[in-house]
């Protein structure tokens, strides 16, 4: 069974840091470019960053010089690196495999100001 697991959301103030992780299924991780999204509270689910199998990475505009996504693939494992983070980077952050139906549950992220 497929699974992706997030960790790493809470409570954070302005300006602080916070590092997620996504711990997937070895046959799915290894073959798929994965990515982090974020959902506001009654907005959509945006792309936030992506990396592929070879390291290459992708950042949307608003994330770009505060967010690193890095993947380890002998542990399956991405993570997303937050640092400067504002009250606008609030909502739940999802992992995902790139062209696939699999998703992570979510890991909720607060940034208060």
């Amino acid at each position: 069974q497929v699974q992706l697991v997030e960790s790493g959301g809470g409570l954070v103030q302005a300006g602080g840091s916070l590092r997620l992780s996504c711990a997937a299924s070895a046959i799915i991780f290894r073959l798929k470019t994965m990515a982090w999204y974020r959902q506001a509270p009654g907005k959509q689910r945006d792309l936030v960053a992506s990396i592929t199998a070879n390291g290459a990475t992708y950042y949307a505009d608003s994330v770009k010089g505060r967010f690193t996504i890095s993947r380890d693939n002998a542990k399956s494992t991405v993570y997303l690196q937050m640092n400067s983070l504002k009250p606008e980077d609030t909502g739940v952050y999802y992992c995902h495999a790139l062209q696939s139906d699999y998703w992570g549950q979510g890991t909720q992220v607060t940034v208060s100001s």
